[in-house]
C-alpha cells in the first residue's frame, strides 16, 4: 500500500515529552517565572503536561547538567542560585571562549556573514519583546562564531550562555542596555569586516565583561565586581 510522505511525521525528529518539558522549564527559569531557589515539583509538572514523572525526571537531569537545576536532599529539584562570584566567573569563561571563537572565525568570514549578522542587529534594535532580545543576541553572536568551524566550541558557548540567560535578560532591560548592546555589536562587525581579529576579540571581551559589570551593579543583593 503506497503512503503519501507529505502526511507522515518523522518521529525521529519529533520532540519527545522530555524535550517539550525541558524547553518549558528552561524558558520558565530564563524569564523569571521560576525564581532562584524555587523548588520544581515533579508531580505538578507531570500533571501540567499529563505525563508520568519519567520524562519530568529526564528533563530535570538535563537541566542539572546545564547548571540550571540542582537536587537537594528532602527538597528535590530547585532552581540553581548563583552568587556574585559565580556569575562573574561564568561571564569570564564566556569571554574567554567567545574571544577565541571570534579570532578563529574572522579569517573565514564572508559578505554573507556580515549581512546576516547586521540583519540580526537590525532585528534586535527594533524588538520590544524582552524574551526576543536574548534570542536575537544569541543568534548574532553564534552567527559570527559559526565561521570558526568549531561546532563543539559554539555548543559549549551556548551552554555557558544558557546558564546566564536569566541574568542577561535583566541586564538588557537596564537603562540603555539594548542600545548599548546594539552599538557594541555593530562595532564588532566592523572590526570583523576589517579582518582585524585582535580588535574584534578585544571588542567581544569588553562587550561581555561590561555587561557583567552593569548587571552586578544593578542586580538586587549583588555587589559590583
Amino acid at each position: 500500500m503506497p503512503f503519501s510522505t507529505e502526511q507522515v511525521t518523522d518521529l525521529g525528529k519529533a520532540p519527545t515529552a522530555s524535550d517539550v518539558i525541558l524547553k518549558f522549564l528552561r524558558d520558565s527559569i530564563a524569564d523569571g517565572s521560576l525564581n532562584e531557589g524555587e523548588p520544581i515539583r515533579q508531580d505538578d509538572v507531570a500533571r501540567l503536561f499529563n505525563v508520568s514523572k519519567i520524562p519530568v525526571r529526564e528533563a530535570l537531569k538535563r537541566l542539572e547538567a546545564e547548571g540550571l537545576v540542582e537536587f537537594h536532599r528532602n527538597k528535590g529539584a530547585v532552581v540553581t542560585s548563583l552568587s556574585e562570584p559565580e556569575i562573574a566567573q561564568i561571564f569570564e569563561v564566556r569571554a574567554i571562549l567567545e574571544t577565541n571563537a571570534i579570532k578563529l572565525s574572522v579569517p573565514h568570514m564572508t559578505q554573507e556573514t556580515f549581512s546576516e549578522a547586521l540583519a540580526y542587529c537590525d532585528a534586535f534594535a527594533g524588538e520590544t519583546d524582552v524574551a526576543r532580545w536574548s534570542e536575537l543576541n544569541w543568534r548574532f553572536h553564534s552567527r559570527l562564531y559559526e565561521d570558526a568551524r568549531r561546532p563543539f566550541l559554539v555548543s559549549t558557548i551556548r551552554s555557558v550562555n544558557d546558564r546566564l540567560e536569566r541574568y542577561l535578560r535583566v541586564q538588557l532591560t537596564l537603562s540603555h542596555g539594548q542600545q548599548t548592546a546594539d552599538r557594541e555589536h555593530r562595532q564588532i562587525v566592523e572590526a570583523c569586516r576589517e579582518r582585524d581579529e585582535d580588535k574584534a576579540a578585544e571588542l567581544v571581551y569588553g562587550h561581555i565583561m561590561s555587561a557583567c559589570q552593569s548587571l552586578l551593579e544593578h542586580l538586587p543583593g549583588k555587589r559590583s565586581v
